[in-house]
């Protein structure tokens, strides 16, 4: 009897164990929907954004690979603005979120709940983008080496440059010297009247 009992409780405690398994799998395959949900929503809210920014697209020159604007997959989606400015969703699904990767972290750059909003936002940093790719470009282009060595003149006119006047040398010692002979004309005659008041003086 004692043997049967046990038996049959190891199976009652079998049989729990299978339907708590099989209820585990059950959750795990529904957050699984869930999270397959959520991502394609995320998807297809990045594709409006993408088809918002495509005017942009068409305005960047033919052949620049410096910008993406490629929608990755993964557990969260991302439109891909450079390589280092991508667009996702937000934890409320519903704000879009232009963010920037850098050594020191993600810096968060812009964020609105309206496509067009953001879509103005990333091209606003596109713009800044080139600007600083065209000043880098000026950097290393060598113009600045050309003008320094005097190959190129950019000077308006044909005036000569500005010299600073050079004071004559002659001239100066000139003055020098005047000034050490009156100093040397007051000295003698101080001394020459110091003289004869002595003189004078040993007479009376």
């Amino acid at each position: 009897m004692g043997e049967g009992r046990d038996n049959v409780a190891s199976l009652m405690g079998t049989r729990r164990l299978a339907d708590a398994v099989r209820q585990a799998k059950i959750a795990a395959a529904q957050r699984s929907d869930v999270v397959v949900d959520i991502r394609e929503a995320d998807r297809a809210r990045l594709e409006m954004l993408q088809e918002e920014l495509q005017s942009l697209v068409d305005d960047l020159p033919p052949g620049d690979d410096f910008f993406d604007f490629t929608l990755s997959g993964g557990l969260q989606p991302r439109l891909w603005i450079d390589g280092t400015a991508n667009v996702l969703m937000a934890r409320d699904r519903r704000t879009y979120r232009l963010v920037r990767e850098t050594r020191l972290g993600r810096l968060t750059l812009a964020e609105s709940t309206e496509p067009r909003a953001i879509a103005a936002h990333v091209t606003d940093y596109v713009a800044a983008r080139i600007v600083e790719r065209e000043k880098a470009f000026a950097l290393t282009d060598g113009l600045n080496a050309r003008i320094g060595d005097g190959t190129e003149d950019l000077r308006r006119g044909d005036e000569p440059p500005l010299v600073a006047p050079r004071r004559d040398a002659s001239s100066a010692e000139f003055v020098v010297a005047l000034t050490w002979l009156m100093i040397g004309i007051v000295v003698g005659a101080g001394g020459l009247l110091a003289l004869g008041a002595m003189r004078g003086f040993s007479l009376n």
